[in-house]
């Protein structure tokens, strides 16, 4: 298979700007606007919600703020995976991802690393955006040239969330890096459901206790279709040292557009030591 060096963008122009000007505008004035508590604790993950720009942009900058400052040499976006494919684990096929914002590297030596410990597929031209969608307030939060790993879930189970969490931290020990998890919360209940299933799932994330997270998901107590990969980087940050977890930022998609009926969740949250 004849790969190119550079994973194309499926969602720029459409999820966000096409336009490098006015997405670098747009994403620093969210970043701008958020507000961030005195966080005292170095910062060993965040997590942030994947909607398009519009919708969930506004929550998303509140857990990407928190990380103005630091100047890692590596960052690990773990995501869910929305389309099937016959494998647990996978990431790029390609040498680096673009955004509008340029390109970022991949960091081959940290993937293959994590590759030697569990099999994780890698795969050309993905249409997944929910790793994508993180990358360009990374490239305006981070001013050194940081490397990634990409990494993305389609089996969200439980045994595979711990082995990767496990896997994760044996790599990124030692190294100057941050994890960041990708999910959304609850999909198209009205307001005042998604906000009860929300503030639970949320509740699970913030005790910093990853089994309790998929028991909320399989109960039916709270939902995020990333839920497996907030439990993968909560497993891989206690690992590192890790032993706090913060809600900065709620909201859903209806305070966005004023459709209270059939909203989706989000939420920024930050982990430190």
């Amino acid at each position: 298979m004849n790969t190119s060096r550079l994973r194309p963008s499926p969602i720029a122009g459409t999820w966000y700007p096409a336009n490098p000007g006015t997405l670098a505008a747009s994403i620093d004035s969210r970043l701008d606007e958020a507000v961030i508590p005195q966080l005292d604790s170095p910062i060993i993950a965040v997590i942030a919600p994947h909607a398009g720009h519009r919708y969930s942009g506004g929550v998303a900058a509140h857990a990407f703020a928190a990380l103005r400052g630091l100047h890692p040499d590596l960052v690990a976006v773990v995501s869910p995976y929305h389309n099937y494919v016959p494998h647990a684990l996978l990431t790029t096929a390609h040498d680096a991802y673009s955004t509008p914002l340029g390109e970022i590297e991949v960091d081959k030596a940290a993937l293959a690393d994590l590759q030697s410990q569990l099999p994780i597929t890698p795969i050309a031209n993905d249409p997944e955006h929910s790793l994508e969608i993180e990358l360009p307030f990374l490239q305006r939060v981070f001013t050194n040239g940081f490397k990634l790993l990409p990494i993305m879930i389609r089996a969200q189970e439980e045994q595979v969330a711990h082995q990767l969490g496990e896997a994760l931290a044996a790599t990124l020990q030692n190294r100057n890096a941050i994890l960041v998890a990708s999910t959304d919360l609850s999909h198209f209940y009205d307001q005042k459901t998604a906000n009860s299933l929300d503030h639970e799932m949320l509740r699970c994330i913030e005790l910093l206790d990853p089994p309790s997270i998929f028991k909320a998901e399989h109960t039916g107590k709270g939902f995020a279709c990333g839920h497996a990969a907030v439990a993968v980087v909560e497993w891989a940050a206690k690992r590192l040292g890790a032993n706090q977890a913060q809600v900065l930022n709620y909201a859903t998609s209806g305070d966005v557009t004023g459709d209270y009926t059939s909203v989706v969740g989000y939420g920024a949250v930050v982990i430190t030591k």
